[in-house]
């Protein structure tokens, strides 16, 4: 079940349990991590992030938000690719971008401007 991110604290507590885990298991993506959680606060609508929910009742580590074009998207790793990937609509969207930490910030803000 999705967990509404509509406080700071949450999405702090979510940004820092990215972080850890891509610390130990996705190091190619530890830095880009930061540019896309400001990418989504910077571009995100009224409504509030959705994390997918984790065992324990902890967050999860992929999220849904809604653009100000009140477009869904959705954020999570991809194993396989050792990205970020940017699906259209919900998980099983297609993939519009895959973000790593050779993403140029530049390209983030193009692509995040864009939705």
């Amino acid at each position: 079940m999705p967990v509404p991110v509509s406080d700071i604290d949450t999405l702090r507590l979510y940004v820092r349990g990215v972080l850890g885990r891509a610390k130990h298991h996705a190091h190619n993506v530890e830095e880009i991590v930061l540019a896309l959680a400001g990418a989504i606060i910077a571009w995100k609508g009224s409504a509030p992030l959705q994390v997918r929910s984790a065992p324990g009742g902890k967050l999860g580590r992929a999220l849904t938000f809604t653009s100000t074009r009140r477009k869904t998207y959705a954020l999570s790793y991809h194993h396989e690719t050792k990205s970020i990937e940017l699906k259209s609509s919900n998980f099983q969207g297609p993939v519009l971008h895959r973000f790593t930490n050779a993403t140029p910030l530049s390209e983030v803000a193009k692509i995040f401007a864009s939705l």
